[in-house]
C-alpha cells in the first residue's frame, strides 16, 4: 500500500472551484480598484495645485502686462523726465533753492554709543540660568 492511497481524496466540486477562483479575481478587483483611487487622488490634488499655479502666473501676466503698457506711455515718459532727468517744458519756471548769504551748515551730530555696565554677579547669574 502507498503513502498517497492513504490520504483522503479530495475531491474539488465544480462550485467550490467557481467560488474559489470568484473569491480571488473579487480580491484582485479591489486591489486594482484601491490602485486606482489612490491615483484618482493624486492626480485630484496635482490639479488642484497646478490650477492654483496656473492662476497666479494668469495674475503676474496681467499685472506685468499693465506695468508695460504704462512704462511706454508719455505720462511714465514725462514723469522720468522731470523727477530723474532733471528736464522742464517749454514754458516752465525752473525754482532753484539757495541757501542764505550768512547761512552756516549745521554739523549732524554724531551719537555716542552708551557702555551698559553689567556687574560680574549678574554676569554669573545670567550664564548659570541660560539667559545668554
Amino acid at each position: 500500500m502507498k503513502f498517497s492511497d492513504r490520504l483522503p481524496k479530495i475531491r474539488f466540486n465544480d462550485r467550490r472551484l467557481l467560488l474559489v477562483a470568484g473569491v480571488v479575481i473579487v480580491v484582485l478587483l479591489m486591489m486594482d480598484f484601491n490602485n486606482r483611487m489612490t491615483e484618482l487622488q493624486r492626480l485630484t490634488t496635482d490639479r488642484d495645485r497646478l490650477t492654483t499655479r496656473v492662476v497666479q502666473l494668469t495674475q503676474t501676466i496681467q499685472v506685468l502686462n499693465t506695468k508695460i503698457a504704462y512704462a511706454t506711455s508719455e505720462v511714465a515718459v514725462e514723469g522720468w523726465a522731470r523727477e530723474q532727468g532733471k528736464m522742464i517744458k517749454t514754458g516752465d519756471v525752473p525754482v532753484v533753492p539757495i541757501s542764505p548769504i550768512n547761512a552756516t551748515a549745521q554739523p549732524t551730530p554724531a551719537v555716542k554709543p552708551t557702555q551698559h555696565l553689567i556687574s560680574n554677579w549678574d554676569i554669573w547669574v545670567a550664564l548659570f540660568m541660560g539667559k545668554y
